[in-house]
């Protein structure tokens, strides 16, 4: 699956982005022979790019550019494929990129083409919403329209639904303020009355010349666009987005599409896509130290990093917009109505260098101001290894203290070496082992992997010195990593938690303590299955010396196949968990057997290594008191009810057009998830009477309070602690609580469901260590 979408950027880490340089006048033919050969050469099939790999490749981009198939009609598909399904490659290979121009200049003109039929049909056509049509919700297989006849037929279609679904937005706001209207009226009695009876202070009324033009402000900001205005809006936004993009995206899509024809995890990545990778993997860099979105065409500020550039210089506020952006003491470049991509290019920096901002401020949204920022080095701590300790109440029996240990990612500094999780993990866990934790529990759900020798020295801490991965060449060479630690740094009972997301590195590691019989593994029906392992090359390391190569991009490239030490792969099956919780992403379309050309599942011998454990876990009886427990979790009953509604609706893959179904719909949603929340706050009001001393607690730890003598509990945590970034309350905050709180116990089921399983654990009574003798695992 191609992931660079062309649709409109919602929201970005935009202003706390890396530097990009100046836009060098780069050969893009040239990149893209090198990247072709780059592939031939390095990539683990060895395919060479052949008529065949041409006609994937022109399959791959028509579906970047039309993924669901709705602008080429199938007169314009089969004119490309009689022209380019077996030349694309003999012009790239002679440095020759013009095709993919030209395509994407027939792709401008069908967008500009649809844009015109909405704009006719917007304006000529009456929806009456009372037919018995349906239309495809998932188009990316379906067949593209024959013609521009059944193009138009199709397009009324798609434009009934866009208008459907803006009808039914509108009803929401309606109830929603509505809603509204009454807490605040509840609010403004209470607090009438106790003024009244003298049990509070009144609090100042603002100034009304403030209140006044601040409110005029909004309304000339906000005027409310009919649904009509909205959908066509969005339609001018992507055709806006279409044509910013200049020769450099062209060709990165271009590139992208042949990179994906080798294998789903090999990528071309443009610079811009490097420096956020390389962001993702150290979670730190230089910028000012704001988080960036789009709020009526104009860029707004939604965040401020603590202890960044920004927040330290001040000035800049929450949900202040910017107008304009300048370099040092250049003139100003507006920024209304650009792209959001485009504006963090203009805020990104060098270390030590300055940028100016126009901004009108959210405290007095008529005026407008300057403000100067040096950027600096930003730390971003909301993806960083965290822990809990979870302490339960009498109720649940013994008391227990359980560590958790959240990991988002497997993060590094790869350059530098001043980033680690491994490093973070173990100052966390030295803190649990402090509090004399009785068992930890690793939370793998929705890693999605990223250093790979970072999984191998995490899997060190929790093993001896030994193998924990294999890896396969082109050629069959078979090699393998370990862990070098003479002695597991944590030895006690241990649980990883899963879910289909878990990928890559995720799945090395728990895959590892599998095989090693260390930890117990309960999660989804299977981990993501991504078995390959990518290097990153940088293409202008294969230009030749004198070529311009400033823009040339980086090959994020498969050049191995990677192995379990019991010998199987993870490649499509992913790793299967010893204990397996319901799930409602066991009916997504997910994972490494739903992408497009993935490589083959295969074993290889297995190596020796010593297990952990002289005894296998007990899962006939864990596997029993589980299913007994999640059989009376209404929790449970309720992911059982939603997946199947979903797996229908999935299969179905159409909507009705109809306005009163759509209601129905709707309203039958709203109430069964009223219902559901009425039964669970009945539960969670039930157990807390029957709770003492406050029932489970759930203290935070972090990198900045793990030493801290004092552990902090979960609710006197704020969310600019946990993330490091204050943010802009919306205006659902005031109201709103932790996704957790709504739950008995405060905690959300599948993790209420792992202490249950690690209190069974240690009730069954813990295997033991092995003995340096023990029988290899087969």
């Amino acid at each position: 699956m191609i992931r660079k979408p062309l649709s409109l950027v919602a929201a970005s880490l935009a202003a706390i982005s890396l530097a990009v340089p100046a836009r060098a006048e780069t050969n893009f033919g040239q990149v893209a022979m090198h990247v072709a050969y780059m592939l031939q050469s390095q990539h683990y099939s060895h395919r060479d790019f052949d008529d065949d790999l041409s006609a994937k490749l022109l399959e791959n981009y028509l579906n970047l550019l039309d993924f669901r198939h709705v602008f080429f009609t199938q007169q314009d598909v089969d004119s490309l494929k009689g022209k380019y399904n077996t030349t694309l490659d003999d012009h790239v290979l002679m440095r020759n990129v013009s095709p993919a121009i030209e395509i994407y200049d027939i792709y401008k003109q069908r967008v500009q083409e649809r844009l015109d039929f909405v704009k006719k049909t917007l304006a000529a056509h009456k929806f009456t919403f009372d037919s018995s049509r349906t239309v495809e919700l998932k188009r990316d297989k379906a067949p593209y329209p024959k013609d521009v006849a059944e193009q138009d037929k199709l397009w009324l279609d798609i434009l009934e639904e866009n208008m459907l679904q803006e009808k039914l937005v509108d009803e929401a706001k309606v109830e929603e303020a509505k809603k509204k209207a009454e807490k605040a009226a509840k609010k403004a009695e209470e607090k009438k009355n106790a003024a009244a009876a003298g049990t509070t202070t009144p609090e100042p009324p603002p100034a009304k010349a403030d209140e006044a033009k601040k409110a005029e402000f909004a309304k000339d900001e906000e005027k409310e666009k009919t649904p009509q205005e909205r959908v066509l809006k969005d339609y001018e936004r992507l055709l806006e987005s279409i044509n910013e993009n200049d020769q450099e995206d062209i060709v990165d899509f271009f590139l992208s599409s042949l990179a994906i024809a080798y294998d789903p995890h090999t990528e071309y990545m443009s610079p811009a896509e490097t420096d956020s990778f390389n962001i993702s993997m150290k979670h730190k860099l230089v910028g000012i130290g704001a988080l960036l979105g789009l709020v009526d065409d104009v860029a707004q500020i939604q965040g401020i990093v603590v202890g960044g550039p920004a927040d330290k210089q001040g000035g800049l506020s929450l949900n202040d917009k910017i107008t304009g952006v300048a370099q040092g003491d250049a003139d100003f470049v507006d920024t209304k109505y650009m792209k959001l991509n485009k504006i963090v290019d203009m805020i990104r920096g060098k270390d030590g260098s300055t940028v100016r901002m126009r901004i009108n401020p959210a405290s007095d949204p008529g005026a407008t101001k300057i403000i100067s920022i040096v950027r600096g080095e930003v730390e971003l701590k909301e993806k960083l290894a965290n822990a809990e300790m979870l302490v339960t109440p009498p109720e649940m029996g013994k008391q227990l203290k359980l560590g958790w240990i959240n990991l988002s990612s497997f993060y590094a500094d790869m350059e530098e070496g001043t980033v680690s999780t491994t490093d973070d993990v173990q100052k966390l866990l030295a803190r649990l082992m402090k509090e004399k934790i009785d068992g930890l529990v690793l939370d793998l759900r929705g890693n999605g992997g990223g250093s790979l020798e970072e999984a191998i020295r995490l899997t060190g801490l929790f093993v001896p010195a030994g193998p924990v991965v294999q890896a396969k060449d082109w050629q069959g060479r078979i090699s393998f990593r370990e862990c070098e630690n003479e002695k597991a740094f944590y030895d006690g009972p241990m649980i990883v938690l899963t879910d289909k997301t878990s990928a890559s590195a995720s799945e090395i590691l728990a895959a590892a303590l599998q095989d090693y019989r260390r930890a117990l593994i309960v999660g989804d029906k299977s981990t993501f299955g991504k078995g390959t392992v990518q290097t990153i090359l940088p293409v202008e390391r294969f230009m030749p010396f004198f070529a311009k190569k400033d823009r040339a991009g980086n090959l994020k490239v498969t050049i191995q196949k990677f192995y379990r030490i019991a010998g199987g792969s993870t490649q499509l099956k992913g790793v299967e968990p010893d204990l397996v919780l319901p799930s409602i992403r066991d009916v997504l379309d997910i994972g490494e057997a739903s992408a497009d050309n993935p490589l083959p599942y295969d074993t290889i011998p297995a190596r020796k290594y010593n297990l952990f454990t002289e005894k296998p876990w007990p899962l006939t009886e864990l596997s029993k008191r589980m299913t007994e427990r999640v059989k009376t979790n209404p929790e449970y009953q309720y992911i059982g009810e939603e997946s199947k509604r979903l797996k229908e609706r999935i299969d179905r893959n159409v909507v009705s057009l109809n306005l009163a179904e759509r209601e129905k719909d709707t309203a039958d949603t709203k109430a069964r998830r009223e219902k559901q929340d009425e039964e669970r706050s009945a539960r969670a009001k039930d157990i807390a009477a029957k709770t003492k001393d406050g029932g489970l607690k759930v203290y935070h730890l972090t990198l900045d309070n793990v030493e801290k003598p004092e552990l902090i509990l979960e609710s006197d945590f704020t969310r600019e602690q946990s993330t490091g970034m204050r943010m802009a309350k919306r205006d659902d905050d005031e109201d709103a609580e932790p996704a957790a709180a709504k739950f008995p116990y405060g905690v959300e089921p599948m993790k209420l469901e792992a202490v249950n399983i690690m209190r069974d654990l240690l009730e069954l009574k813990q295997p033991t260590t092995a003995k340096a003798d023990e029988p290899q695992a087969k």
